[in-house]
């Protein structure tokens, strides 16, 4: 699994949320061919999996206080993705041209283990552009555009994927409701803002 990443390979992986698609963002070509493989337009930034919150600022990514209580919260790890600014200087040159990044840390102990031998991965879910995603691999490799290089065996316990939380703006918003409810998001900052 993990050489396949580390010489280019597109991993089809069981999450923490949904099966997912997973690149290591230094390899160009292969992270257009997941893009070919979704159908998904290039225009829509891949999101970024992590193993800790250290790796968030080291790649780039800009931290706030809504930011920091999602981040010490008991749902990350899990099932959360982080929208942040970027702070230019730190940002990787694979992550250049972004002016904001989604960035998640998976409650999964066998991911983490990959991210701690890759580093960050662009991982997104294993589907068409638009579509949902399976609920085993067969039928996502039915429906794809082409086909991973590896296939890590495992089930997923959903078919729901991560909320997104746009921290990046002011106040922050919940951009894609998932596992997670919108309510229990913001009860996290508003039972800091009590105290």
């Amino acid at each position: 699994m993990v050489s396949c990443l580390n010489t280019g390979g597109v991993v089809l992986l069981p999450t923490d949320t949904v099966f997912g698609l997973a690149v290591r963002p230094q390899f160009y070509n292969s992270v257009q061919r997941l893009f070919s493989i979704k159908n998904r337009p290039i225009a829509a930034n891949l999101p970024v999996m992590v193993a800790t919150p250290a790796e968030i600022e080291k790649s780039g990514g800009l931290l706030n206080r809504h930011a920091n209580l999602l981040l010490e919260s008991a749902y990350i790890p899990g099932p959360i993705t982080i929208v942040l600014g970027v702070r230019r200087s730190r940002l990787p040159h694979w992550l250049q041209e972004r002016e904001e990044v989604a960035f998640r840390i998976p409650k999964d102990e066998r991911i983490l283990r990959i991210l701690r031998e890759t580093g960050p991965l662009f991982v997104t879910s294993a589907n068409l552009h638009g579509m949902c995603t399976g609920k085993d691999q067969e039928s996502i490799l039915s429906k794809l555009s082409g086909s991973p290089d590896l296939i890590l065996s495992g089930c997923v316990n959903s078919e729901i994927a991560s909320t997104v939380v746009n921290c990046r703006i002011h106040p922050p918003r919940v951009e894609r409701e998932g596992q997670i409810p919108t309510p229990k998001i913001e009860q996290i900052w508003s039972e800091h803002d009590r105290h």
